[in-house]
């Protein structure tokens, strides 16, 4: 019988190749903290504050940033595994809640967890795990295109079908959810450090294959990783975040050569260098996060910043591209005359 093509199952592009595929508005996400006798909201923690940023069709959208930054929140907001508090995500022209039911995103979206054992059924076959979704969502001949795409993902299905989560190693178990996912006929992957946990030679291998996903059934990505290099080899554009917000964004060449964001150039800063004469002496970056329940007023990173002034403290900075370069946005006083900050006067001037 004739492979099964994932593709043919897609959502209809709906708005061409000019509309991005993924527009995220104001995207915020708070968490109450309880407490007392009575068990009353007494605080929030801030995790995604405001984000917003388009994911283009076809391509790899890195995001970066600090443990705790809302970089997995962000993820699972996007995929509606958790309700947002406010902000739009919009799908293809499609606002999830207006236009676009949850159950149409799932199709059109789907997620690779970081945990590849915790993220799958224990108590399931390899081929039945990969199955379900399509089952459910009432795709044709889903054991069928379950064993087709673990064939697809580097697994033989002869020997895997009918083997349990714990009988595999990381990488096949992560493959497994690398086919799981696309059996749904997703147009968006979201990647959730989804090759951390792995050898760095398996790692290679899941990238070269995600490549190669990637260009057979014209997917996009969102690619989340604490791995600069990674992110260098696989994304396209990359997007930065510091408590809740995004501070940067450009594409991967742009990133790389030039950072705009002092956060940003410490992030690049603090990679291992294979120069034995390019040791790294002293910590880019010093301190602690502030506290995401009571964030800094104006620029959150201007406590750990050595160009804050007192413009940063008091005013929020907003993301706006650098002069000359409409790709690259950053929210930094520092390229903004406008905010009085003396170093972008400075510049300006000249």
């Amino acid at each position: 019988m004739s492979a099964i093509d994932p593709r043919a199952d897609q959502l209809p592009d709906t708005g061409g190749p000019a509309q991005p595929l993924l527009t995220v508005k104001e995207l915020k996400k708070y968490f109450p903290i309880r407490g007392g006798l009575m068990n009353r909201v007494s605080a929030h923690v801030q995790a995604v504050d405001g984000v917003s940023f388009e994911v283009r069709k076809g391509e790899t959208l890195g995001i970066v940033g600090e443990s705790g930054c809302g970089k997995s929140t962000t993820a699972r907001l996007l995929i509606g595994l958790m309700p947002k508090d406010a902000g739009e995500v919009i799908f293809d022209g499609k606002a999830l809640g207006d236009g676009l039911s949850l159950r149409e995103l799932r199709r059109g979206v789907q997620m690779v967890f970081q945990d590849s054992y915790a993220s799958l059924n224990p108590r399931m076959t390899i081929v039945d795990s990969i199955a379900f979704g399509a089952q459910v969502q009432g795709l044709d001949r889903p054991r069928e295109r379950a064993r087709d795409l673990m064939a697809r993902v580097g697994l033989d299905p002869a020997r895997f079908a009918d083997r349990y989560p714990h009988e595999l190693s990381g990488g096949q178990r992560q493959r497994v959810n690398i086919a799981r996912a696309l059996a749904m006929a997703p147009r968006l992957v979201i990647l959730d450090e989804a090759v951390s946990a792995l050898d760095k030679s398996v790692e290679a291998q899941v990238l070269n294959l995600l490549n190669d996903l990637r260009a057979e059934f014209g997917l996009t990505y969102v690619f989340i990783s604490h791995d600069l290099n990674v992110v260098r080899y696989i994304s396209d554009r990359v997007l930065v975040m510091y408590l809740g917000e995004v501070v940067e964004v450009a594409p991967v060449a742009a990133m790389y050569d030039r950072q705009a964001h002092p956060y940003t150039r410490s992030l690049f800063q603090a990679m291992p260098s294979m120069d034995p004469d390019n040791r790294t002496k002293e910590p880019p970056l010093t301190g602690d996060p502030p506290n995401p329940i009571n964030p800094p007023a104006g620029c959150r990173f201007h406590t750990r910043c050595r160009f804050a002034e007192d413009v940063c403290k008091a005013v929020a900075p907003r993301l706006r591209p650098l002069p000359g370069a409409p790709d690259h946005l950053t929210a930094c006083h520092l390229h903004d005359p406008a905010s009085g900050h003396r170093r972008a006067l400075s510049e300006a001037a000249e």
